[in-house]
């Protein structure tokens, strides 16, 4: 039941991706500059990290986006979501204190989440069978773009910048010649801030054009079922169950090492490199052109080739990477850029293009936002908890980071090996078939 536009459809889905890590990077990358204007303590920081995109906003969002794009559909999560995330940027841009600011990451994250698991099956429904890959690769490389472009926005705005002397201007324009030294830089990251709102804005227009899915308006003719009917069924049916608990495992354990990568490796770069700030801002860009260039290619092959091979492939090029560093690699400039290109390959190939494929495929119409949402709850809120022990493993000053590196390496080993021992056999079946083959004909 899938829709020859799907390539147009997916284009407009797949900025949600874009928004979704683009959120991410934005807070971190401005971070420091909220810290000098407001007075923020490490703990402030904290609470903004634990209910940003990154953790339990998204986690809290999630679970519920994902049961309601079940119950009304996924064209009412894409109809009002973006509202959601337009109003959150809009009160972080206009924060004047920390209230403001920590609202304003929370509703963003809550929207993140909000709209996740209704993209993914969104993208896979109206999907041809021999697109549903392809299309997920595409959704992958808009959450690769979307950090590049929030980083170089950063370093091109941020104070010292390229574009930091029209965004000076702009600033005193809006508050005053006598401003604040730390007033005025904080502007750059509402103007990051800024980029994000306009997008939102774009893909608010775009995705409220599309039509629902064929697939959702079938499965809600058949069975007319709430959310607590669904709910019930989800954690009742074995198959549901066992599904979830093995896209969970192998996503929760790359995503743990992906989080800490996503939001520490700058600090990373830093402290155990030894880098400036300016070049480890750069490396994080460089790595996010190696996700775009890897998963623009496998999306040409990700239908044709068995999923085994790239599975393993991005692991392997992960594993790889935190064995060279182990071996000592962060102390030299050419061990952190082959660090760096792999854990960009991994990116590309990695474990959350699979989840997102067959976390799409593996469950019925009727409750397949609502397993996703669950999922990405369990992931996002552990990973919330592994950042603050990721922290006390690592040390002030990196002096735990070969201890943090065995602990990547082990998760890694995890993801590896649970995700081929259960690794499902969907490439080249439609929806309607992989759910008769795994629930029968009466779910």
């Amino acid at each position: 039941m899938a829709t020859s536009g799907s390539l147009k459809s997916t284009l407009a889905v797949s900025l949600n991706n874009y928004l979704d890590a683009g959120a991410i990077v934005a807070g971190a990358s401005g971070v420091t500059l909220w810290q000098n204007y407001l007075g923020l303590s490490e703990m402030h920081l904290g609470w903004l990290n634990a209910l940003s995109a990154n953790a339990l906003g998204a986690a809290i969002g999630a679970i519920i986006g994902g049961f309601l794009a079940d119950k009304f559909g996924r064209k009412f999560i894409f109809t009002y979501n973006l509202l959601v995330y337009m109003l959150g940027v809009l009160i972080i841009m206009l924060a004047i204190n920390y209230p403001m600011l920590l609202t304003g990451f929370l509703v963003t994250g809550i929207s993140v989440g909000i709209g996740v698991p209704a993209s993914w099956t969104y993208i896979s429904e109206s999907s041809e069978v021999n697109n549903r890959g392809r299309n997920i690769c595409i959704s992958q490389m808009s959450w690769g773009i979307g950090p590049m472009c929030i980083l170089l926005f950063g370093m091109l705005f941020a104070p010292g910048g390229y574009l930091y002397a029209p965004v000076e201007s702009l600033a005193h324009a809006f508050i005053g010649a006598e401003a604040s030294q730390a007033a005025v830089e904080v502007f750059s990251s509402r103007v990051v801030f800024f980029t994000l709102f306009v997008v939102a804005l774009v893909a608010w227009n775009l995705q409220r054009q599309l039509q629902e899915s064929a697939e959702f308006t079938a499965s809600k003719a058949k069975d007319k079922s709430g959310i607590v009917e669904n709910i019930k069924l989800l954690f009742t049916n074995k198959i549901a169950v066992k599904t979830v608990a093995y896209l969970a495992a192998i996503y929760l354990t790359w995503n743990l090492v992906a989080s800490v990568m996503g939001f520490f490796m700058p600090h990373v770069y830093e402290t155990a490199g030894g880098l400036s700030n300016e070049k480890a801002n750069m490396l994080s860009c460089v790595s996010w052109v190696f996700v775009v260039v890897t998963t623009f290619i496998i999306s040409f092959f990700v239908d044709k080739v068995a999923h085994r091979f790239f599975y393993v492939f991005g692991l392997a090029a992960a594993l790889t990477a935190w064995i060279l560093i182990i071996g000592g690699g962060v102390s030299s400039i050419m061990g952190i850029w082959l660090f760096t290109i792999l854990w960009g390959v991994n990116n590309g190939s990695s474990v959350q293009v699979f989840y997102a494929l067959w976390g799409s495929e593996l469950f019925p119409a009727k409750f397949r936002a609502g397993a996703q949402g669950l999922m990405f709850f369990i992931v996002r809120g552990l990973s919330a908890a592994w950042g603050l022990v990721f922290t006390f493993i690592y040390g002030e000053n990196g002096e735990g980071f070969t201890i943090a590196a065995y602990c990547m390496v082990a998760l890694l080993l995890i993801s590896l090996v649970v995700g081929l021992i259960g690794l499902p056999n969907t490439r080249g079946k439609s929806l309607e078939q992989i759910t008769k083959e795994r629930y029968g004909e009466n779910i």
